[in-house]
């Protein structure tokens, strides 16, 4: 039985870190192949942004759409920028005589969320006199981005959260941590303790995915791969955590500038495994919870024998 997995994206400043990008790197987290009560995705706006508000907002919509489209006709990868930008011929191995249609339709679908966050990011670009008002009439709380209240917004949840289909879709969560002027926040750093927080008192999942707003799972069994090794029944225990190489799109056939970082990667990194692991690179790494926190997260009750 595989265990419950929370997963800490983190953005700051949506002009210089687009929506759509963040948003692309959660839809490929609420499509992945795991178990959907098992899946909580954590996003921490730590420049308590409207605009990333109301671009997840738009995102959770959409999600009930992406997320059945993909795992009815097993879509890889699991991000639609890049999976309807890929030049590979698509109906390889697809035997449902549907999936045109549903593909053709679901590509206008995500054409038209494009533009939704494209007109939010333009919207962003000239900040009202007053401040940015909410649409109860109520200022937003996070107009002054050093002086503000913490924020958390449960967009889609276990009792919630349903697909086009009727569905559940995994949790997702909007957190804007508290910010005070004096007051050290340690920026990224900073913002994956409060997400540890958040989700420890959430659903208090067992181990910890965390990803850059950049970043999205490629392979949608990846988190799988790494439950192989710290659910391991042997060495699980012994393992802090399971890391992924990054992979980079759009780089040129002859890799003159070696943007793939194939050295650090493939080799000194691997080697590392030989001497008690790799350094953490700050992102793709899956940690054991207990690791962090020093001791186990509580047991649910134990099930009756049949």
């Amino acid at each position: 039985m595989l265990a419950p997995v929370d997963v800490f994206v983190s953005t700051v400043d949506p002009l210089k870190e687009p929506p759509l990008n963040t948003a692309n790197t959660v839809l490929s987290i609420l499509a992945m192949d795991y178990p959907i009560d098992k899946i909580s995705c954590y996003i921490s706006d730590d420049g308590a942004s409207m605009c990333t508000f109301e671009a997840l907002s738009e995102t959770a919509e959409f999600a009930r759409k992406w997320v059945p489209f993909c795992k009815k006709f097993l879509i890889e990868p699991r991000a639609p920028e890049n999976y309807f930008s890929e030049k590979i011929d698509y109906l390889k191995d697809k035997v449902q005589p549907t999936f045109v249609k549903e593909r053709r339709s679901m590509k206008r679908e995500y054409e038209e969320f494009k533009v939704r966050i494209n007109a939010l990011v333009a919207k962003a670009q000239k900040v009202p006199p007053g401040g940015w008002i909410m649409q109860d009439g109520t200022p937003w709380p996070g107009n002054n981005t050093k002086d503000h209240p913490g924020m958390i917004q449960v967009f889609l949840g276990h009792s919630g959260g349903h697909d086009s289909e009727g569905n559940q879709l995994p949790r997702l969560v909007y957190v804007s941590r508290e910010k005070r002027p004096g007051f050290q926040h340690h920026k990224k750093a900073g913002a994956m303790n409060a997400l540890v927080r958040v989700s420890a008192v959430l659903t208090n999942a067992p181990f910890m995915l965390n990803l850059d707003c950049d970043h999205y799972i490629n392979n949608s069994k990846a988190v799988r791969e790494a439950m192989c090794f710290l659910m391991d029944p042997q060495t699980g225990k012994k393992v802090c955590y399971v890391q992924f190489p990054q992979r980079f799109d759009g780089i040129d056939a002859h890799d003159r500038y070696a943007n793939r970082n194939t050295v650090f990667f493939d080799i000194n990194m691997k080697g590392l495994d030989g001497i008690q692991g790799p350094v953490y690179v700050g992102t793709g790494c899956v940690f054991r919870r207990q690791a962090l926190y020093g001791y186990s997260p509580p047991k649910g009750p134990k099930r009756p024998k049949m």
